[in-house]
């Protein structure tokens, strides 16, 4: 195996390397914010509402005119 193709092979796994750990982080934070579903006072059930708040307010200024 050339020099050139030998790094491209070593590159290719650094990055399917780091994908896999984005993967394993996104899901312990979506177990995390998941855990305490039920309820109004959940973690995930906040997270939405702000969402939700944040939106119309956006929406609001968007409307707004000059």
């Amino acid at each position: 195996m050339t020099d050139q193709r030998l790094r491209s092979v070593r590159r290719h796994r650094v990055t399917g390397q780091s994908s896999i750990e984005y993967v394993i982080v996104c899901a312990a934070l979506a177990f995390a914010l998941g855990v305490g579903m039920q309820g109004e006072d959940s973690v995930l059930s906040q997270l939405l509402s702000a969402f939700q708040t944040a939106y119309r307010r956006f929406s609001f200024a968007l409307s707004l005119p000059y």
